[in-house]
This record gives C-alpha cells, structure tokens and sequence, in this order.
C-alpha cells in the first residue's frame, strides 16, 4: 500500500499546516510520490515540527500579497466607466467621443502608478515635450487585470514610443496600417464584464429598437459612492485640509496623485459631470475651473513646475520643495526646455486678487493637494517608503509618465 505522507505543494503564506484557513488551495500532482529524490529549494517552508506533511510555497505569492494591499479595489479604467454608466440603464451615453481614448490613457496611467512602466532614463529627453518621450517596461510582472496585461506585453514586445503614440496605437488613431495590431479592442466591453466578475455591475438585456445590446446596471452602488465621494472631496472642499479620509485607504500607494489622475481623466473623458450633476450651478463651474487647474498643474514635471514658482505659494517648506525638484532634475525629470505652461496658475492668481475668501481657501486646498503629491513623489506617503537615490530615480521616472498622460489629456480637442 503506497504512503500517503509525502511532500504536497500549496500555494500560500506557508505559515499554517495541513488546511486550517488561511485560504490555501492544496492542488494533487502526478509529480507527488514517495519516490521524490527532489532537493529543497529557498522557497520550500516546512509546517511546525511534529506534523507530517511538509508545504511549500512560491515567494513571489508574498510579494504579490504586499503589493496588492498597495492598490485599491478598482483601476482607473474601471471608475471612469463607472462615472460614465448610468447607474439603472447600464449603458454610456451614445454621444461621448472621447472616453474610448481616454480609457486607454488610463491604462498607460495605471502601469506607471503600478511601477511596470517608466520613461527611457535619457537627460535629452528634457529637450522634448512630456507627451513625446519615450517609455519602456521596467518590470515584466502581469498585474492579473487583462487589459493592463496585454498592454504590458504589447510594449515589452515592441521598440520603445512616446506616451501619445502608445496611446494613439491602442486607440486605433493612426494611417499606419503595419501599427493597427497595436489597437486594443472593446475595451469598454470588457472593462464592464471585469465589473460584472467584481459583482459592481450586473448584465442585462436591453432591446434598442431592431437589437438586443447587453447593459451593465450598478449591482453594488458602493463601489461607485466611493468613487462619487473621492471626486467631490477634491472638487468642492472649501477648507485649506484635503479630506484623505474620503480619499484611498491608508495603505494605498499613491493615494494623492491617483485621486488627481483619476479626476482629470474624468474631466477628459467627458464624465465628470455625472458627479457634479446635483451641485448647484456656481458650485458646478466651481468645481470645472478646480479640475481645469489640477489638469493644468499635473500635466508638468515636476507637478506643478510652472503655475506655482514659490515654495511659499504652495505650501511646501522650502527644504522640501527644493528637493523635489533637485532630485527630479538630477534624474532629468525636468519640464521641456523652452516650453511655457498656462493655466492654473494665471487662473488661479486672478481670483486671488478679488480678495475673495474662498478663493483663498480654494487656493491653499490646491497647494496642500500639491504638497501631499510631492510627499507621494518623494516615497514619503503611504504605502511607501523611502529608498535609496536609484530607487528613487525609478519613481520619479515612473510619476513623469503620469504627468504625461495628464498631458495628452490637457491636449484633447475636447478640452480647447
């Protein structure tokens, strides 16, 4: 009779033994035999002494673990579809043009804040504007999130290209007949189903005239009541403090410069609205012209280079903003050189002179909003934690992506 204790492989922490908890799925082997003559590898824990069964786990599962409690429940794709959707119909509006593009933007976004993707570390490249620098994969890991995936593959296959055409490419916007197997295909559709699977969005049936088309209602309004309470947070706050209780949880990476990516791609994609629609109509165009400069101010880099020149002006000690930039520039993440930057700034300034109060207090909002994004940029936030100056030239790199997506979407006709 064969023994029946033998060495069974299981995918887990690797701190409990046999099946109690922990959520381990023990899987059989045809390897699995009182034959094995295997050694043991690093990765290989045993269970406390006395049992009689050995487990083993892969070590990347704890990486994996660390860094998704650094990202939260959705990506950027998916809460802009879930502003754009209406929340009984379960459909986009018909006449929205550009959030088809700027969810692929977002897909480029969402690889920088993971760290997958970072600029081409190349000092010339400060000769040319953010939107035209070259890109390249850093890390090869998939993200377990399809659309990101194929993405990531996608570039780690090609030549390296700039933020705008990787986002023209994907979008299909290019004469280029050899490029069109670049374009991602029914991304709205598919980022749906992912919400459907997330229990967010259920699928229904709905007939349109001659055609039945399947809808996506709101399942689970939770998810897109964070999302709603995250965007007027920082659209409608009156007060020098930004609220990070209503933003990410306290463990996300981050939390800042997503928020702010999250709004101007919502801005972009022509759905921000949906989540202002309740405000009354000064606080409506309030809540625009707020976006409008948070668009304008991290679409630079460093954040906010151009529209805040002072220490003083946004709210950073002067020992930290000039490290900020220093570091930036020693790892040539400037601005462009010979390029100017309108917008929040010129704006911003005159509403300042009116003497208006709450354009003071909207004033001092934006500045800590920037100081929170340079702490996040430093690995000062949370979910972060300060490394060593190649370790921080990686990040840097990875964040200048971000501002030129920003960048593509400040470029967007529909934002002229």
């Amino acid at each position: 009779m064969a023994s029946t204790s033998g060495l069974s492989r299981r995918r887990g922490a690797g701190g409990a033994a046999g099946g109690a908890g922990g959520g381990a799925t023990s899987s059989s082997s045809p390897l699995d035999s009182s034959t094995h003559s295997r050694p043991t590898t690093p990765s290989a824990a045993t269970a406390a002494a006395g049992s009689a069964h050995k487990v083993a786990y892969d070590a990347r599962d704890l990486g994996d673990a660390d860094e998704d409690r650094k990202l939260p429940r959705l990506t950027l794709m998916e809460e802009v579809l879930l502003l754009g959707l209406k929340d009984k119909q379960g459909y986009l509006s018909f006449w929205n043009d550009n959030i088809s593009y700027t969810l692929r933007g977002c897909i480029v976004l969402e690889l920088a804040l993971r760290h997958r993707i970072a600029m081409v570390r190349d000092p010339n490249r400060r000769r040319f504007p953010l939107a035209d620098r070259y890109i390249q994969v850093i890390d090869e890991k998939l993200t377990g999130e399809v659309l990101l995936d194929e993405a990531l593959k996608m570039m780690k296959q090609s030549e390296p290209m700039s933020v705008g055409t990787w986002i023209d490419l994907m979008s299909g916007e290019t004469w280029n007949v050899m490029k069109i197997g670049y374009q991602l295909k029914q991304v709205r559709e598919r980022l749906a189903k992912g919400l459907v699977d997330k229990g967010v969005l259920r699928t229904e049936k709905r007939n349109f005239l001659l055609f039945d088309m399947a809808t996506h209602p709101v399942s689970d309004p939770t998810f897109k009541d964070d999302v709603l309470r995250r965007t007027l947070s920082l659209l409608t706050s009156r007060t020098a403090a930004v609220p990070t209780s209503n933003l990410y949880g306290d463990q996300v990476r981050y939390r800042t410069i997503r928020a702010v990516a999250m709004i101007c791609s919502a801005f972009a994609a022509n759905v921000l609205e949906n989540a202002l629609v309740h405000l009354g109509y000064d606080q409506r165009e309030s809540a625009f012209a707020k976006a409008d400069e948070l668009l304008a101010d991290f679409s630079q880099w460093p954040f906010g280079a151009y529209s805040q020149p002072s220490s003083s002006s946004n709210g950073l000690s002067p020992s930290m903003s000039g490290t900020a930039l220093s570091s930036s520039s020693a790892s040539g993440g400037g601005g462009a050189i010979g390029t100017t930057t309108t917008g929040g700034g010129a704006s911003r300034g005159a509403r300042i002179g009116t003497g208006s109060s709450a354009a003071l207090a909207e004033s001092a909002n934006l500045a800590e909003i920037m100081r929170l994004a340079r702490l996040e940029v430093a690995g000062q936030g949370p979910g972060d934690e300060p490394g060593n100056s190649e370790r921080q030239t990686q990040r840097e790199l990875c964040l200048e992506v971000v501002a030129a997506c920003i960048e593509v979407f400040r470029r967007m006709d529909s934002l002229l």
